[in-house]
């Protein structure tokens, strides 16, 4: 007889396991299907944490040999001991799964290793490495099963994770490139590009859009790109890439104009593909089910409830943002909601932050989908290069930009470039949280010198003219 639960989850990432454990908080008696040996999901595993560890790896590598200098501190050339490098990044990830097994060995929630598949409404098959299948009830199912590496539409790509790879790939290479050339300019594109670039390859990268960063806003974008390139970082945009093959021990990326023009065949030691991301629903049983999809994604109302109403969805798998707290928030929402309970998410307060350096953070509207939707809005930038404690600390690139509704002085959007802008984009979030007004925030005393400073300066500069110190 299947073992019977008030929910199951299938899926560890962030969305199913913050689910798993908020529904046992609240009394329901809960379940995880994982079919990865380890839980954590792609975010803990091959994604968010991995990259971070090597993203500060590789700073501090850089910081060590061509910052500290000016700073007065003078060391020997450094030298790079990628193993231990890579062994950091591995304790890391370990250091975090673990934690994950610990929390639901915690909460009480049972963990089902194998991968989930819905027969029906209220009942989950897990079928684990040897094929054996195990039945679960459930009076709930959420399906939390995230994302898998998207390839280069139209182009037939194999990817070896050696030299040809993926962010997965990107991760463990096990020497520093001389070359590599990175398809996409988007976050992961960027971040995985920027730590081999810091630790001696030489990069190029190739991007379909006159612009990187995608739906970025503008300002951030073009500034962005001048950082990059002046850190040695090369780049063709309005490229689409036609081809991307072995040749011998390297591979080749061939390309040309979107608009048309001669092709150009770049040559490198490493290819790596970043061009977005795709749900991840596979094998659940989805279309035996009845249950709609939309552009690949599951379909959901605003209770993230999908066709079949004891089924519903969270994170990389439904519309929105692939963003690892998104996830946790729709994931939070959902059991609350199951628990009798009014769970929400404020869709127009999400933060997103690019962890390069410096750092992108923002969270709202840009001026273009201001633009596109009519909306009268007014403007306010400060510089990081008249922060005194920015200056201080030789980070002074960058800039914050508020962007407030016309009438009201509502704050709509924020904006970072620059060192620390992934904490500091979280005093607009908690202001835009609660419909704040940039008056609101220029009025709030901060503490000096420091780099939020500037935070409230962009809010002045808002409303009224900036106070320039």
């Amino acid at each position: 007889m299947a073992e019977a639960f008030d929910l199951v989850v299938i899926g560890s990432g962030p969305g199913g396991y913050v689910c798993a454990i908020k529904a046992s908080h609240l009394g329901l008696k809960t379940a995880i299907v994982e079919k990865n040996s380890t839980l954590g999901g792609t975010c803990l595993n091959i994604g968010c944490i991995p990259s971070k560890a090597l993203l500060h790896a590789s700073e501090m590598f850089q910081e060590a040999g061509h910052g500290l200098a000016s700073l007065g501190v003078n060391v020997d050339a450094p030298k790079l001991d990628l193993k231990t490098m890579m062994a950091h990044k591995d304790a890391v990830v370990k250091s975090n799964v673990d934690g994950v097994a610990f929390l639901m060995k915690k909460n009480k929630i049972t963990v089902y290793q194998g991968t989930g598949s819905i027969t029906k409404a209220g009942e989950v098959i897990v079928t684990d490495d040897k094929k054996q299948e195990q039945s679960i009830s459930a009076k709930s199912i959420v399906i939390a099963t995230g994302s898998n590496v998207a390839g280069i539409p139209g182009v037939d790509v194999n990817v070896d994770e050696k030299i040809i790879v993926s962010s997965t790939g990107a991760l463990s290479l096990p020497n520093v490139p001389e070359s590599m050339t990175v398809v996409g300019g988007g976050v992961i594109g960027l971040e995985l590009g920027s730590v081999w670039q810091r630790l001696g390859a030489e990069v190029t990268v190739v991007e379909y859009l006159g612009n990187i960063l995608g739906a970025t806003d503008a300002d951030v974008s073009k500034q962005f790109l001048r950082i990059l390139k002046k850190k040695g970082m090369k780049f063709h945009l309005s490229s689409k890439v036609t081809a991307v093959e072995k040749k011998g021990s390297r591979a080749k990326v061939v390309f040309e104009p979107v608009k048309g023009g001669d092709s150009v065949t770049l040559e490198s030691d490493v290819v790596l593909i970043s061009t977005g991301r795709s749900p991840y629903t596979s094998g659940l049983g989805l279309e035996a089910l009845g249950i709609e999809l939309e552009r690949g994604k599951i379909k959901t109302d605003e209770h993230w409830q999908t066709s079949v109403p004891t089924i519903y969805a969270v994170g990389d798998v439904i519309d929105g943002p692939m963003l690892a707290h998104k996830a946790e928030d729709e994931g939070t929402a959902v059991a609350e909601y199951l628990a009798g309970q009014a769970g929400h998410v404020n869709y127009d307060v999400i933060p997103s932050v690019v962890y390069t350096m410096p750092e992108i953070a923002s969270v709202g509207k840009t001026e273009e989908e201001l633009k596109a939707a009519g909306i009268e809005y007014v403007t306010g930038k400060f510089p990081f290069s008249a922060n005194g404690r920015a200056r201080a600390m030789n980070q002074s690139e960058g800039f914050v930009k508020f962007i407030a509704d016309k009438q009201t002085d509502r704050v709509l959007g924020v904006h970072i470039v620059g060192f620390g802008a992934g904490e500091m984009i979280h005093e607009a979030t908690v202001l835009m949280e609660f419909g704040g007004s940039s008056e609101d925030l220029a009025r709030t005393c901060h503490a000096h010198p420091t780099m939020s400073e500037a935070v409230r300066e962009a809010a002045m500069a808002t409303y009224s003219k900036p106070i320039h110190m």
